[in-house]
């Protein structure tokens, strides 16, 4: 990857971070994120952070930030469309954070190839648990922000991801990385920001069997 261009895919969470950290660690050159939005592209998909949170990480990060909106019926083809204007471009890999769900894997890649782009997975088959462990060691700041408590409790929501939290996770059963979807996290600080995002948690809501926390600029 020296001297190569890439775009990242951008969650505002830790795998998207770490896979964004290990790509600028082999050499390639940052020139896009991006997120693919809620359809009125104000709220993010999964992670449910909202676009002001994200245009913050990526203006300290340094680079454009490249938005779609779609529901998952459209998501497909807003992935292709935000690809093919990379390619168009010049940047022709992509970055991705994924670490060993096979079926995504492909369809990324699968997908990737159809506009001529190579897909990325810095991440790809490590451990998880040596994965956050990285993530920790580098310097990074993080916080769980959703969690899915059909698969943990809803306590963790709004703790600070560190070694701590990583052993008292596993030591409940809870995947560490939660790679499944158990929880998603928001990334404010590290070695790939020029300073910290400064945030606010103003409170959490639950809705669908999830607990989500607020998440705003100071």
């Amino acid at each position: 990857m020296i001297g190569l261009p890439f775009v990242a895919s951008w969650s505002g969470g830790k795998d998207s971070a770490m896979a964004y950290y290990r790509a600028l660690q082999s050499g390639a050159i940052p020139k896009r994120v991006w997120t693919m939005f809620e359809e009125d592209q104000e709220r993010l998909k999964s992670h449910a952070l909202p676009i002001a949170i994200i245009k913050a990480q990526a203006e300290r990060l340094g680079v454009p930030l490249m938005t779609r909106g779609a529901d998952w019926n459209g998501y497909a083809e807003q992935f292709l469309d935000a690809m093919k204007e990379c390619k168009d471009a010049g940047i022709h890999h992509g970055v991705f954070g994924d670490i060993d769900l096979e079926d995504h894997l492909t369809w990324i890649r699968e997908t990737c190839a159809k506009v001529g782009m190579e897909a990325v997975h810095p991440l790809w088959m490590e451990p998880r648990k040596k994965v956050v462990k990285d993530f920790v060691e580098a310097g990074f700041e993080a916080y769980i922000v959703v969690v899915n408590t059909t698969m943990m409790p809803s306590e963790f929501i709004g703790r600070k991801f560190t070694k701590e939290l990583i052993d008292e996770l596993e030591a409940q059963g809870i995947d560490s990385c939660g790679e499944a979807g158990e929880f998603h996290t928001v990334v404010v600080d590290g070695p790939i920001f020029s300073e910290r995002v400064p945030i606010v948690f103003s409170g959490q809501h639950e809705r669908d069997g999830y607990v989500f926390l607020d998440v705003t600029l100071e």
